[in-house]
C-alpha cells in the first residue's frame, strides 16, 4: 500500500473534509480515533487435541448517533489498523444513509479456509464469550463480514443468547432467516449499489441498456452485481476478474453461467469463448461501468489516468487511494465512493434489527423498495453536495455524514 495503512487512508480523508468544512480542531481530533477498542486472545482446542490461541479485535468508532453495528472478518492478514479504517468508514457509511446507529468493526486473525467446521464454530462461540460483555441489541450490533457467514452469526448468537440467559436475536445481523435474519439481506450490498448506479447514470445521461460494465472482484458483492446489472437494467458484462485472473468477452457473459463455473472450478478462469485478461488489465478497459468490488488500493495514482471508465462504483471498501480521487475527478470520471456504493448491506442489516425488535418480519419485496428509498436520496445528498462545493464525490459523501456525526456530538453537548 503506498505508505500509508488502511487506517491512515481514513484519516487522510477525514482531514480533507475537516479542511473543506472548517471543522473545528478540538472535534476533528476527536473524530480521528475511535471511541473504544477492544483487543481479545481467543483459545480454542483444534481438531488435533491442541489448544491454539487467536487473536482477535472489536473497535467501536463512534456511537453518537445511536448503537455501533458492523462486521466480523476473519482473515489470516487481519490487522487493528484495518478493523479501525473499517469501524471508521461505517460510522460515516451509516450517518450518510440517515441510520440512527454510529460504525464499528470486529476482526479475528485466522485462515477460515484451514480449519474445520468444529474448529470454526468453537472459535466463533469464544468469540462471543470474549466480547459479549461489550457488544449487545442497543450497544452494538456485529454482522458478517469478509470469511463469515450466516451460520457464523448463528453461532455467535446462540452463544450470546446462553451467557444473557434469554434469545437475543438482535445481538447480531446477517443472520439465517430462520433465526431472525431479514429477506433480501443476501444481494443487498450489489442492489445497493446499483441503485446509486441508476441514479448516476440519469445524471449523466446515459442508457444502462446495453451499457458495457466491468466487474473486479466475484465474490458475493461482484456476483450479484453482475447479475442484478444485467437483470435489472439490460447491462451489458463484458470483463469479470477474480483473485486468480479473469475474463473478458466483447459481445458478453452471462454473469450467472460463469458464477456456476466459478462454483465448479474455484474461479472464473477457464470460462469458455473469454479471452484472459488480468486483475490490472480490468481497470483500464474503455467501458461503461467499472465495478471495483475486490480489494482495497487497486485504484492508484499510477493506474487512475488510465481510467476509461464513466462511472466507477466502488462496491469493495478502500479501492481507490486518496491521490487518484484527484485524478478522476480532473477526468472526468463519475466515482460513487465505498461507503455510499456498498452501504446495501449495513441498510438491509438494520432492517433486520428492526424487524428483530418487533419480531414482524418483511417479504423481500418490502425490503427491496425500503432499501432503494434509502439509497436513492443518499445518492443526491452526495451529488448535490459535490456540486454545492465543488468537490469531488467522495469529498461530498465525507461532507454529508461528518457534518451528521458532529451535529449529534453537539446535540449531546460531548463537544
Amino acid at each position: 500500500m503506498d505508505k500509508l495503512n488502511l487506517f491512515e487512508y481514513a484519516q487522510k480523508q477525514l482531514d480533507d473534509c475537516a479542511e473543506i468544512l472548517k471543522l473545528d480542531s478540538d472535534i476533528h481530533a476527536v473524530l480521528r480515533v475511535p471511541v473504544r477498542e477492544l483487543h481479545i486472545s481467543l483459545p480454542v482446542r483444534m481438531d488435533d487435541g491442541k489448544i491454539k490461541v487467536f487473536e482477535g479485535f472489536r473497535v467501536q468508532y463512534n456511537d453518537a448517533r445511536g448503537p455501533t453495528k458492523g462486521g466480523i472478518r476473519f482473515h489470516p492478514e487481519e490487522t487493528v489498523d484495518t478493523v479501525r479504517a473499517l469501524a471508521a468508514w461505517m460510522t460515516w457509511k451509516c450517518a450518510l444513509l440517515n441510520l440512527p446507529l454510529g460504525g464499528a468493526k470486529g476482526g479475528v486473525i485466522c485462515n477460515p479456509k484451514e480449519m474445520s467446521k468444529g474448529e470454526l464454530e468453537r472459535l466463533c462461540r469464544e468469540y462471543a464469550t470474549r466480547v459479549w460483555h461489550f457488544v449487545g441489541p442497543e450497544r452494538d450490533i456485529p454482522a458478517p463480514d469478509v470469511y463469515t457467514t450466516p451460520q457464523m452469526m448463528a453461532w455467535m448468537m446462540d452463544e450470546y443468547s446462553k451467557i444473557a440467559g434469554r434469545h437475543q436475536f438482535g445481538v447480531i445481523t446477517g443472520k439465517p432467516i430462520s433465526l431472525g435474519g431479514s429477506a433480501g439481506r443476501g444481494d443487498a450490498t450489489a442492489r445497493g449499489g446499483l441503485y446509486t448506479i441508476r441514479e448516476a447514470a440519469k445524471e449523466l445521461g446515459m442508457d444502462l441498456k446495453g451499457a458495457t460494465v466491468a466487474v473486479q472482484g466475484y465474490g458475493n458483492a461482484g456476483s450479484f452485481a453482475a447479475i442484478l446489472a444485467r437483470s435489472l437494467f439490460g447491462c451489458k458484462i463484458v470483463a469479470i476478474t477474480d483473485s486468480r485472473g479473469g475474463i473478458y468477452n466483447d459481445y458478453g457473459l452471462d454473469p450467472e453461467a460463469v458464477f456456476e463455473h466459478k462454483t465448479k472450478t474455484g474461479s472464473v478462469v477457464g470460462y469458455p469463448n473469454t479471452t484472459p485478461i488480468s486483475n490490472e488489465e480490468i481497470l483500464e478497459l474503455d467501458v461503461d461501468i467499472l465495478i471495483p468490488a475486490a480489494m482495497e488500493n487497486v485504484i492508484t495514482k499510477n493506474n487512475a489516468s488510465k481510467i476509461k471508465a464513466k462511472i466507477v462504483g466502488e462496491l469493495a471498501n478502500g479501492p481507490t487511494a486518496p491521490e487518484a480521487d484527484d485524478i478522476l475527478y480532473k477526468n472526468g470520471v463519475h466515482l460513487i465512493p465505498d461507503f455510499l456504493c456498498n452501504a446495501g448491506g449495513v441498510t438491509v442489516s438494520y432492517f433486520e434489527m428492526v424487524q428483530n425488535f418487533y419480531m414482524y418480519y418483511w417479504d423481500e419485496e418490502q425490503v427491496h423498495i425500503r432499501l432503494d428509498k434509502k439509497m436513492t436520496p443518499a445518492y443526491h445528498s452526495v451529488l448535490e453536495t459535490s456540486k454545492k462545493y465543488g468537490i469531488n464525490m467522495r469529498q461530498a459523501a465525507y461532507v454529508v455524514a461528518v457534518e451528521r456525526v458532529v451535529e449529534a456530538m453537539r446535540d449531546r453537548g460531548w463537544v
